[in-house]
């Protein structure tokens, strides 16, 4: 066995891999020591992704699957074994999205965001829970949204995919529990983020979409989505706008729909016109390798304080109890000396 072996994690499956957050995931995956197998329908950006898992020593195949098509995905998933090994890891990453008001949208278009967001992430799972649930182990992370929580204006059959995506979650969630299996499952809820869908998704909007509020880097929902992975928690919510957005409608919706009807058009444009005509990839991807970042360089960043807490908690408690017991020691031991 040679050293390359002997670091190997597993393999992890990245659903939408080509670019944006599914190649930051990628690359997190090889950088903790997993082989990749890579899906998604851009070749180019598939390529590209292989390329960056092996310069980091791991192994990497790559599939060029629409998610959408359930036979499509199975096929992948036992050329994946076939190639790499049993699959560890599954992550259910890939999405579509349309920019556009609801009263401008066609039947067409919900059904293929739906197809790809929410029952590409069905499919997955269902590979995965077919090699999974025998050997009574492995992992499987559900990408979701603050969207998954509360919906927002002009991105109406995303949020739909997303809230769904949390319901099928749910019911797995319990039925797994209920079967005591070992087979973890998480959901992950992101952000928003400097990722190439801005650029690549369908939009009827005057000007070019960007995302609303505060940008992180894709890096940081990487980092949780693998760490997820592996610490089997309920779910992961990623920087603190995510976590303000889930409670906030929580607690009071009707404020978030005053807030999103007054700021969420604009909140959602930047300044500069869209051309009409440019390429979309709701239904074919846009070739060229395009990596993992958008446009929004000079406005997302790379930390989140509430993700760093989130990914250390356990060890933030450790150290706490054990300043606790110091503490208490110290004052029991005064009152004893004091006798």
């Amino acid at each position: 066995m040679n050293n390359n072996d002997r670091s190997r994690k597993g393999v992890a499956v990245v659903t939408g891999a080509s670019a944006g957050l599914g190649r930051a995931i990628a690359r997190e995956f090889a950088h903790k020591g997993y082989d990749v197998a890579l899906i998604a329908r851009g070749v180019d950006g598939l390529k590209g992704a292989k390329k960056e898992v092996e310069a980091l020593g791991r192994k990497a195949a790559y599939f060029p699957v629409d998610v959408a098509d359930a036979d499509a995905v199975e096929k992948a998933a036992a050329q994946i074994e076939e190639q790499l090994g049993e699959i560890d890891v599954w992550v259910n990453n890939a999405m579509n999205s349309v920019f556009s008001p609801v009263k401008e949208m066609t039947p067409e278009d919900y059904k293929r965001v739906t197809d790809v967001t929410y029952l590409g992430q069905v499919y997955g799972t269902l590979s995965a829970l077919k090699r999974m649930l025998p050997r009574d182990r492995g992992s499987i992370v559900l990408v979701g949204s603050a969207l998954a929580y509360r919906g927002i204006p002009l991105q109406s059959a995303y949020c739909g995919s997303k809230h769904a995506i949390q319901g099928f979650y749910d019911s797995l969630r319990t039925e797994l529990m209920h079967d005591k299996s070992n087979v973890q499952v998480t959901m992950v809820q992101l952000p928003a983020m400097n990722t190439t869908q801005f650029g690549f998704v369908k939009t009827r909007l005057p000007n070019k979409p960007k995302p609303m509020g505060k940008i992180y880097q894709p890096e940081v929902a990487a980092k949780t989505i693998v760490y997820a992975a592996k610490h089997n928690r309920r779910e992961y919510r990623v920087g603190y706008p995510t976590l303000e957005a889930i409670i906030g409608n929580k607690i009071a919706p009707w404020f978030a729909d005053y807030v999103l009807a007054k700021n969420g058009f604009e909140g959602q444009q930047t300044d500069v016109p869209e051309d009409p005509n440019r390429k979309n990839n709701l239904y074919e991807p846009i070739p060229g390798d395009h990596g993992a970042h958008g446009t929004f360089d000079d406005q997302a960043t790379y930390f989140s304080p509430q993700v760093w807490l989130s990914l250390h908690r356990d060890k933030i408690l450790q150290g706490a109890l054990a300043v606790g017991g110091v503490v208490l020691g110290s004052i029991l031991a005064k009152k004893l000396n004091s006798k």
